[in-house]
């Protein structure tokens, strides 16, 4: 059955126009009144219970769909342990690809992360576009996969502008900030890292919220570890091999979070 993010309050026996993204969807897929569809608040605002609606198309209007909500499923399928990203912003089209991947695999959320060695640079009325851009590719995502929980792509920032702000950009898709202190995590080719999974060991591991650190193309700079691990990040390692930016915080999600 198709899913739709919906951000407006769902409750059981309501009807409601569906927002302009998902009405379009709707008319893409030729849905016509009586056909069923899923839809979910994703997290984002204040009034969502949570989990999914089954709903019915009630109206194919031109360019407006409306629909009457039905029951309501208490489904979620969040990772067991929170993971939030703090990402060097990749070149092109690979920071699409990074955010759309790393809500597929339950990331909590993302902060795309301006660094010395990023090729794309963000400020001003062009940030905010992106960021916009990539909260709609994680709303896609989540279409796609089943989550009923947005993850929330945090305004893009430098990493010493990311320490001094408070709750430092981990708050998740239901607006609550972090629960317990996260264990951070730096990913590194300098010596002396240890392996993700021995650093993310121990008991009630499975609980603890981790950050994670990782760089654009290139990596991040010395002075960027350096202040890194000045503020208690661990540095570790995915193993011997060297991984594009884009696919080395995504290898952690997976490991951390399936």
């Amino acid at each position: 059955m198709p899913r739709f993010h919906c951000p407006a309050p769902l409750a059981t026996g309501a009807e409601l126009d569906l927002p302009p993204g998902a009405a379009r969807h709707v008319q893409v897929l030729r849905l016509q009144p009586g056909d069923g569809i899923t839809l979910f608040h994703g997290g984002q605002g204040a009034g969502d219970p949570g989990g999914e609606f089954h709903a019915t198309v009630l109206k194919m209007g031109r360019s407006d769909v409306r629909v009457l909500v039905g029951a309501h499923h208490a489904i979620e399928r969040e990772a067991p342990r929170a993971v939030h990203l703090l990402a060097g912003i990749t070149a092109n089209e690979r920071m699409d690809w990074l955010v759309e991947k790393a809500t597929e695999l339950g990331v909590a959320s993302i902060t795309p992360l301006v660094a010395e060695r990023s090729v794309l640079k963000l400020k001003g009325e062009r940030a905010d576009r992106k960021i916009a851009h990539w909260q709609a590719v994680a709303v896609a995502a989540c279409e796609q996969c089943g989550r009923n929980r947005v993850p929330v792509v945090h305004p893009a920032i430098d990493l010493a502008g990311w320490l001094r702000t408070p709750g430092q950009g981990m708050t998740s898709s239901d607006g609550h900030a972090a629960q317990g202190t996260p264990q951070r995590l730096l990913l590194s080719l300098r010596p002396g890292t240890v392996p993700l999974r021995e650093a993310t060991g121990g008991e009630g591991a499975q609980q603890r919220p981790v950050l994670f650190l990782s760089g654009p193309e290139g990596g991040l700079s010395t002075a960027e570890e350096d202040l890194a691990l000045q503020h208690g990040f661990a540095p570790v390692t995915l193993g011997p091999r060297v991984l594009r930016a884009e696919t080395a915080p995504l290898a952690a999600l997976a490991a951390l979070t399936l």
